[in-house]
């Protein structure tokens, strides 16, 4: 008999001269699993690959929320700091979150320095920024101190009603991402509306110019520099037009270089008309078509699969209505039609491709692939501006203009 008054099962009945079934255990006894061999921990508790595939899912949903509540909470943080230090720290001093939380907060704000102090005792803390109560508030008591003392913020905000909307369906997803339950895509879109919503009413609006074109993901705000100036993916064209529609790409346009075959993404999606408004407001256009009376054009027409001059045709017909957009404006030199005779081997369209806002959307043509259906990357010039690379390299962006500004100077006009 073991201390605790039970007697553990022998585990095998030949060691132990109990005859019978080895698994029978003795009344009052208690029985112990059978270790199980190395490498090996049964059925019932393996994954196939369909749970590891959840999971994985789960973990990047998450990791996704997360950084948006990062970025939102360090932002209140900085913006409660700026509002509230100035008129409690002269009196408080090192005190002055204890007292800007006032009796309503007395419990969770003495909550956080304790916490402070275990961090300090067990060296927790390891950024000396990090040493004050303040750092030690979690988004809800944030917000509290924020509602507490609105008079004080309503100078700098705009709207409450818009502030505690945000926060509110920021708190569904802290709840999900901090308890590791599973969060839904739709979940995780509304936190990352709430989130960039938040982060403009809170004046964190980005330092990268080309933001207005394309917004800058929280993600690639943070590992941008990883990628080569790549910030999106697109299986084809449709779903790419899908979330950055033309408008959004060309509109508003300081410069606009492209290069291709028959330039369907500018010609069939962008109106003559919105074309020339571009072109009245400043935007100069530089455009190069392949030569529809090349060779190039017929082995492209082969590879496809497609009859005898229907690719030609439909790049004679792009052409002749650019012409017609070019010839309603007062500068037609600021709208500039070359083509080009040597085998293409991608499509390109720069946006304000001279500076440090620029945006581009780049597809390569594959063999049996229509320009429609090929993958599409979409490059930000501007990521010299989100870290700038040590090594002195030049990302895909630089790449794709350089090759651009080679194939103009061997091109010719197109009357």
């Amino acid at each position: 008999m073991g201390s605790g008054g039970l007697e553990l099962p022998p585990g095998d009945a030949g060691d132990t001269g109990h005859e019978g079934d080895p698994t029978d255990v003795p009344p009052g006894a208690v029985s112990l699993a059978r270790p199980m061999e190395r490498g090996s921990i049964g059925p019932e508790l393996d994954w196939n690959a369909d749970a590891w595939l959840e999971v994985r899912t789960r973990a990047q949903r998450a990791g996704r929320a997360y950084i948006w509540l990062n970025l939102v909470e360090q932002r209140l943080r900085a913006v409660v700091a700026a509002v509230l230090r100035p008129i409690y720290e002269p009196v408080h001093h090192d005190d002055w979150v204890v007292a800007a939380a006032g009796p309503a907060g007395q419990e969770w704000v003495q909550r956080a320095v304790a916490v402070r102090e275990v961090s300090r005792r067990k060296g927790y803390l390891l950024d000396p920024a990090d040493d004050n109560v303040l750092s030690f508030l979690t988004l809800p008591q944030l917000r509290e101190l924020m509602v507490q003392h609105w008079p004080c913020f309503e100078p700098y905000l705009d709207e409450r009603r818009d502030v505690e909307l945000a926060m509110d369906e920021l708190e569904v997803t802290r709840n999900v991402v901090s308890r590791n339950r599973a969060l839904s895509e739709a979940v995780l879109a509304q936190a990352e509306r709430a989130s960039a919503k938040l982060l403009e009413i809170l004046g964190a609006g980005s330092d990268v110019p080309s933001a207005r074109r394309l917004p800058v993901d929280a993600v690639e705000d943070l590992v941008g520099d990883r990628y080569a100036d790549v910030v999106g993916v697109h299986p084809d064209r449709v779903r790419l037009l899908r979330q950055f529609p033309a408008e959004d790409l060309f509109g508003g346009a300081r410069r606009l270089d492209a290069i291709g075959i028959g330039l369907n993404l500018l010609v069939q999606n962008f109106s003559g008309r919105r074309l020339v408004r571009l072109a009245e407001a400043g935007c100069r256009v530089r455009l190069l078509f392949l030569n529809p009376a090349s060779s190039a054009v017929k082995r492209r027409e082969r590879e496809l699969g497609i009859k005898r001059g229907e690719l030609s045709r439909a790049v004679e017909m792009n052409i002749l209505h650019m012409r017609r957009v070019r010839s309603r404006l007062r500068d037609p030199d600021a709208f500039e039609i070359q083509v080009y005779d040597e085998t293409p081997r991608f499509t390109a369209y720069l946006v304000d491709g001279d500076g440090t806002d620029g945006v581009a959307v780049v597809q390569t043509y594959l063999r049996r692939t229509r320009g429609m259906e090929a993958p599409v990357l979409v490059l930000r010039g501007g990521n010299r501006v989100l870290k700038a690379n040590e090594n002195g390299e030049v990302g895909l962006f630089d790449t794709y203009r350089e090759e651009f500004e080679v194939a103009w100077a061997d091109s010719r006009p197109v009357s």
